[in-house]
């Protein structure tokens, strides 16, 4: 029908243009047009926000009747002209209806006549003059609450605007507005909900897998960066020193606290560009840190995650089809409460597993549990409501198989996300906290509601500081009452709230995109592989089991997201230490040898460059051509081998030589199982077969040697003797002249004979 009726009219169309051509061209020139193109803007309202409102203070944060408010923030002149005749006025009301409305207000951008109510008493403003282009003017307003005649309780919009006039708008308008919020509540409510607010204490991994030779295995850090964020004024040192304060629940990586204590009993640092490890330097730094911690913690409850905090997720999506993987969640968990308990003296819950950001899928519940834990804290923007109850629910919610899912609120635990430095955002965020937190209160339900709040995992010092000024917003209590997480999670459960975990499609894809890969976790396999099969040779094992034990968790931490080049340096590097220990246990090569006569032996060394001694080897040697070079009965042959740590051990084996030639032998270590250990070593052994019939030849021709000596010694004896007797019958005067001749013919005799 429509394609008829376009072909019905199509004749009359150019007509039609002709005529509006016209139409416009004779309007155009007349002031009516002009005017409707050209008119002003409304005097209440700017052509555009020319000047930035900026709030760094808004005291007290929730009032009651008896105080006054006061408001402090900068105004800052963006625009080309210099404004004149300014003031800086306060706007209160009307109330925010619900929690939609509160994000609706805080997100509205520009001054909104009608929207935005009217400006209290002009004797509140604060006047300014001149506000030239680019300058910024600060501001204090200060009202007596009373006067701004406030009503029910509930959470009231609150602008700050300025108003004045420019040479391009000679009128006064609003030049620029901030929102913010006033929850009022003045008198404590009838029924008050319960507040949980997680504080993590978690940083990134810093120890490597290298230790010292020493005694007490003195750790090597990656660096020394830890201590920055130990010192005064240092992330950690806020989250400590605010947090002691403050009504929370510590929720802690057990691998710092293990960190920490390193450092207090010293450890090293790797030198710049792979060089010789330095001392570290910051004992008294962290032995402060962990003393002020132990105190914080006392009397407050403590929950410790798995050790290094492991990415459950990246687990559940990529690493429980790597053998072994989730095998090393239980393992985490034991050291995580006796590390707590170690370091803090104090008693610390297992029983709570955080996914990255509280976004689960079935698979990470499994995961999450698979260790021992009962609870998951997750997020309402991941396990979300239907609306159907018309309120937000408490947190704990029984999601089957005797798990709880303690959801924290969403908008509540990502308030503190943004820059926190600013005093301005810092201002927003926590009046926008608090609204939040009293609306909760507010909303229908017959009985009071259990809340959680969980933040970022490694809030920065200003987002703490943040937190903590939010936090003192809510201890007067007169609307939220602090409770701990194991209360949250033992808390009645509402019977309508949401309970189905949403399935594997519905994960945030930029939360997926920083998971660990699965040859993340096939490398770490393979590391764990080969301590598995070096460890069983050592006397102590423990030395090497316990820190490689911990930096197998380090790299499944979830510190590694968004850092994939510096997580997969991580696992090559802990491989290629490892590999280096256990080449420290070796077969020293041996040159080519020679084996003359039927039977001799074959010298093997094994050398042990570790500290400790090795047992539970087995040293194999193996002829290449038993028909030649005979090793043992059948070619081969195996001795056990115990060699003392900074030692070598020689072990030698019997071989026979069946025929001459070069023969190739190879020697290489096992463990008891018969797994393979170190390189193989390959060495020639030039092999000399002498045969009964040569040694019978030989024999005959020495013998022939012996017989023909004594023949020309009898022979020289009876020369002699007959040249004696011929001199005994010559005169006896011619005796006495030939005297020294005879006696070194003597002489000479004498020497042939000896």
């Amino acid at each position: 029908m429509a394609e008829a009726a376009e072909i019905q009219g199509a004749a009359s169309v150019p007509a039609r243009r002709r005529w509006l051509r016209r139409a416009v061209v004779l309007l155009s020139g007349t002031p009516v047009l002009a005017a409707l193109i050209y008119a002003p803007a409304p005097v209440a309202q700017a052509a555009e926000s020319s000047v930035d409102v900026q709030l760094s203070e808004v005291s007290p944060s929730a009032p009651v009747k008896s105080d006054t408010l006061t408001i402090q923030g900068t105004v800052v002149n963006n625009g080309r002209e210099t404004v004149r005749g300014a003031h800086v006025g306060l706007r209160v009301g009307p109330m925010v209806g619900d929690r939609s409305a509160i994000d609706e207000v805080a997100d509205r951008k520009g001054f909104r006549p009608g929207a935005d109510p009217g400006e209290i008493d002009p004797a509140f403003a604060v006047k300014i003059d001149s506000l030239p282009s680019k300058v910024g003017q600060p501001f204090t307003i200060k009202v007596p609450v009373n006067k701004l005649d406030l009503g029910a309780d509930g959470v009231y919009q609150l602008g700050v605007s300025v108003s004045g006039s420019t040479d391009g708008h000679p009128s006064e308008q609003v030049l620029g507005i901030q929102r913010t919020f006033l929850p009022w509540q003045p008198d404590p409510a009838a029924k008050r909900s319960s507040l949980t607010y997680v504080w993590p204490l978690i940083s990134t991994t810093r120890v490597t897998a290298e230790t010292g030779s020493d005694e007490v295995q003195t750790p090597v850090f990656m660096d020394d960066s830890l201590a920055e964020e130990l010192r005064p004024g240092g992330r950690l040192e806020r989250m400590v020193s605010l947090g002691k304060d403050l009504p929370v629940t510590w929720v802690i990586d057990p691998d710092l606290l293990a960190t920490v204590d390193a450092m207090t009993k010293g450890y090293r640092v790797r030198g710049a560009d792979g060089g010789k490890p330095v001392q570290g330097r910051s004992k008294a730094v962290a032995e402060q840190w962990l003393s002020s911690l132990e105190s914080a913690v006392q009397g407050k409850k403590v929950v410790a995650l798995p050790f290094a905090d492991p990415d459950i997720a990246s687990l559940a999506h990529h690493g429980k089809d790597v053998s072994g993987t989730l095998g090393q969640l239980r393992p985490a968990t034991d050291k995580a409460k006796q590390a707590v308990e170690t370091v803090l003296h104090v008693p610390a819950s297992t029983d709570f597993s955080w996914p990255v950001d509280g976004a689960i899928d079935p698979s990470i519940v499994n995961v999450a549990t698979s260790a021992g834990a009962h609870n998951v804290l997750t997020r309402s923007d991941s396990l979300q409501e239907t609306g159907a109850l018309g309120y937000t629910p408490s947190a704990a919610r029984p999601i089957g198989a005797g798990t709880t899912a303690v959801v924290a609120d969403a908008s509540l635990s990502t308030a503190f996300e943004g820059d926190m430095a600013s005093a301005g955002n810092s201002t927003l965020a926590v009046q926008r906290f608090l609204a939040h937190s009293l609306a909760l209160n507010l909303q229908n339900g017959d009985e009071p509601r259990s809340y959680v709040v969980a933040p970022q995992r490694r809030p920065s010092a200003s987002q703490a500081d943040s937190m903590a000024i939010a936090l003192r917003g809510l201890q007067a209590s007169r609307w939220t009452q602090p409770s701990d997480l194991e209360a949250a999670a033992a808390a009645k459960p509402d019977p309508g709230a949401a309970t189905q975990v949403p399935g594997a499609g519905q994960y945030p894809e930029a939360l997926s995109r920083q998971e660990l890969p699965v040859s993340a976790f096939e490398k770490i396999r393979t590391t764990q592989s080969t301590l598995d099969h070096f460890k069983v040779i050592l006397t102590a094992p423990d030395r090497v089991e316990i820190p490689f034990g911990n930096t197998t968790n380090r790299e499944m931490s979830t510190s590694w997201r968004g850092r994939p080049e510096e997580a997969d340096r991580y696992r090559d590097e802990v491989q290629a230490y490892l590999v280096g220990l256990t080449d420290k246990v070796k077969v020293i090569p041996k040159s080519d040898a020679t084996l003359s006569g039927h039977s001799a032996t074959i010298p093997v060394s094994v050398q042990n460059s570790l500290v400790q001694d090795v047992h539970s080897l087995v040293l194999r040697v193996k002829s290449a051509n038993p028909t030649r070079l005979m090793v043992g009965d059948s070619g081969e042959s195996e001795q056990e081998v115990t060699v003392q740590g900074g030692h070598s051990q020689t072990v030698k084996f019997t071989a026979n030589a069946t025929a001459s030639g070069p023969v190739e032998v190879t020697a290489r270590l096992f463990t008891k199982d018969g797994v393979p250990y170190g390189k193989e070593r390959r060495f020639t052994v030039e092999a000399t077969e002498i045969t009964p019939t040569v040694m019978l030849v030989i024999a005959g021709g020495v013998l022939l040697l012996v017989l023909a000596g004594i023949k020309m010694y009898a022979s020289r004896k009876r020369v002699a003797a007959r040249a004696a007797a011929e001199e005994s019958t010559q005169p006896s005067d011619e005796s006495t002249d030939t005297g020294p001749q005879s006696t070194e013919g003597s002489g000479t005799g004498e020497t042939v004979d000896r």
